[in-house]
This record gives structure tokens, C-alpha cells and sequence, in this order.
């Protein structure tokens, strides 16, 4: 008898005197085979310690009921709480997800698309790196028919499906704020303008900057990336330059919690020295000192609409289908940072106005 640990249909075809076309469709719950039958091998089977070569099964089956995922980052509330409501709607429409981490790196992106493909998964959902600017793997994935979705983070390439923040509003918005607070010595800690989040953050900053005729002073806009360590290394520069804005709009929330790191050491305080908004939500921010306000993206909006999309592009798979692209639009959420304490009441009359009037733009959280 074959061991458990390598046991195939074929041993529990001998063990049974059962052919392996059989036991493949009872293991499967073909309706060829009875109720009885089925349970029978499926008994044994377990017994034997079989397992199933889903592998070989995706090399030979038109559908793997498998989909792909690969994102830049793990270790990151954003796309940390993605990825959990992506394995949730995949798990109610019996899909499995192989998820790939590319760690900001091109190459290592590639590599995880190219074994994806060769793993015949059904689909594939990416959040591009900071550094990618070579595409041609994408259209390698096209070429081969496998329906193909950008979450967040989108290259320029044409007829495929996107699903995005509406990320240029969402910037204003917070810019707006800050102005609104009393600010006009702002600075933006920006990511790279080659990735949509980048630029349209920074447009959006621009924007608000424009309509309020409040000239843009260059030596603040610092275009680093979108990490930590972006947001401490730009905060270190102005300040030994002697040369701080009053108050900085960040790309996202890691970037501002670098400034955080650098505030606590250089023995400032925030809002009194410096104050701070960024885009992008974490439950973290509100158990910072000060509260961080920030852009909240609904992360379970973005993961449930890109599943839904693309299962809707592998069932339609066979007689075509049209890409799909999708804006969601973000929430403006006050904290403790680019208020006016002495105005509370105002801003919540205010913030239900807003509200009242476009529908869940604004949220208080003091």
C-alpha cells in the first residue's frame, strides 16, 4: 500500500477494485456516481491520506477556480484589510487565492505574474510597485486570455479593467481643510508622479492650492515614495534646511507616520509646530498622539467591486467581455489634527451641512 503521504487515485482505485475514472469523478461529486458510492471512496480515501494535485488538476481543467493576487506590500493596513475581504468574497463563490507580495520591486512582480500564468489561475488582480514602469508583462497576460484587474494603483495601458479612489478629490478635500483651519504655509510629502496615486494626490493638492490663490512653494513638495521612511528622511531635510511649512498634506499614512517619528525626535510637537493630514485611513492613526485626520478609503468597497468584476470577466470569459473601470470615492475624517479646537461646534454644524448636501464626505471622529 502507498503511504500516506503520496498516495494517488490509482492506489485507491487497487484498494477498491474501482477504475481511476471512477474514483476521479466520486472525489469530484459527478452525478454519474451515486450518493453512496461517492461517500464510500471519499471514506477511503481520507483514510488513505490522499490529497489532490490541484497543480496537475489547473493544468488540465478549463477553469482552476483559482485567482491571483499580487500586491506591493503585506505588512500594510491598506492592503493588509484588502486582502482579507478579497479571501472573504472569494471564499463565498468558491474561489482560492494564490496572493503574491512583489515588495515594491518590478522584477520581483514579473516573476509573480509569470508563475501565476503558468499555474492556470482563472484571473488576476494587481496593485502594481512604485518602480514599474515596464508593461509588457501585462500584455503577456491579455495575450493569453486571462482576465486581468488594477486595484489602487494603475499603469497607463488601455483595455483593462480598473477599480480606484477617486484619489485627486480625496487630496483636495484634505488640502481644502487645512486652509479652511487657517493654513496657508503647506507643504505635500508626494510619491512618485509615474504611479496614478502619486500624481493624482498631487494634483488634487494643487487644485485646492490654485483655488484658493495660495502660491505653491516647490522646496515643500518633497517627491519621495510612499513609506515610512519617505516621510522621515523629507521632515529631516526641511527641518535642517531650517525651512518647515506649517502644516503637510502626505500621499498616505505610513508617510505620515514618519513624521511622527521625526517630530518625537527632534522634540517638537504636533499641531503646535507642525501640523499634519494624510491620505489613506489605518484604526492605528486614531490611537496616535494627536489623533491623525486623514482620507479614509473603504477598503471592503475597493476588494468586494474588483472580485466582482473580475468573476464577472472569467464567467463571461469564453463569449467576451468589456473591461470595466470604477472610481470610489473617499471620506474626509477629522481627528485631532487641522482643527480649530476652539471651533468644535462649528465644525460638526459644518461637517453635517457637507454632509446633507453630498453625502458622506465628511466624518468626525473627536
Amino acid at each position: 500500500m502507498a503511504s500516506k503521504h503520496n498516495t494517488i487515485m490509482k492506489d485507491i482505485a487497487n484498494k477498491i477494485g474501482m477504475s481511476v475514472v471512477t474514483v476521479s469523478k466520486a472525489l469530484r461529486g459527478h452525478p454519474d456516481i451515486s450518493h453512496k458510492t461517492s461517500q464510500k471512496i471519499k471514506t477511503i480515501a481520507k483514510e488513505m491520506g490522499y490529497l489532490p494535485n490541484y497543480l496537475a488538476r489547473n493544468l488540465s481543467a478549463r477553469n482552476s477556480n483559482t485567482i491571483g493576487v499580487v500586491v506591493p506590500k503585506i505588512a500594510h493596513y491598506f492592503f493588509g484589510s484588502i486582502i482579507e475581504h478579497i479571501y472573504n468574497k472569494a471564499f463565498e463563490n468558491e474561489y482560492e487565492i494564490l496572493l503574491s507580495v512583489s515588495r515594491e520591486n518590478a522584477k520581483n512582480e514579473i516573476k509573480h505574474l509569470q508563475t501565476l500564468m503558468s499555474m492556470k489561475v482563472d484571473g488576476i488582480i494587481i496593485s502594481i510597485t512604485q518602480e514599474t514602469s515596464d508593461f509588457e508583462i501585462f500584455e503577456v497576460v491579455k495575450q493569453r486570455g486571462i482576465p486581468l484587474l488594477f486595484m489602487d494603483r494603475i499603469p497607463p495601458i488601455s483595455d483593462v479593467n480598473t477599480v480606484a479612489f477617486n484619489d485627486r478629490i480625496g487630496a483636495f478635500n484634505a488640502v481644502e481643510q487645512m486652509i479652511k483651519v487657517g493654513y496657508v504655509r503647506i507643504g505635500h510629502f508626494a510619491g512618485m508622479e509615474s504611479i496614478n496615486i502619486g500624481l493624482q494626490r498631487y494634483l488634487g493638492f494643487e487644485d485646492a492650492m490654485n483655488k484658493y490663490n495660495i502660491p505653491i512653494n516647490p522646496d515643500w513638495v518633497m517627491k519621495a515614495g510612499f513609506g515610512e521612511d519617505d516621510g522621515y528622511n523629507s521632515f529631516m531635510k526641511l527641518y535642517s534646511d531650517d525651512n518647515l511649512p506649517d502644516a503637510i498634506f502626505t500621499v498616505t499614512y505610513p508617510v505620515a507616520i514618519g513624521i511622527y517619528k521625526a517630530v518625537k525626535e527632534l522634540g517638537l510637537k504636533i499641531p503646535e509646530d507642525i501640523d499634519v493630514i494624510c491620505f489613506g485611513d489605518a484604526n492605528m492613526q486614531k490611537f496616535l498622539s494627536p489623533q491623525l485626520s486623514c482620507i479614509g478609503q473603504p477598503t471592503e468597497q475597493i476588494a468586494e467591486l474588483s472580485m466582482e468584476i473580475l468573476l464577472d470577466n472569467i464567467r463571461k470569459k469564453q463569449n467576451g467581455f468589456s473591461p470595466r473601470n470604477k472610481i470610489i470615492e473617499t471620506d474626509l475624517i477629522l481627528r485631532e489634527t487641522c482643527i480649530n479646537y476652539k471651533n468644535r461646534d462649528r465644525i460638526l454644524n459644518d461637517v453635517n451641512d457637507h454632509n446633507n448636501k453630498h453625502n458622506r464626505i465628511v466624518k468626525v471622529q473627536f
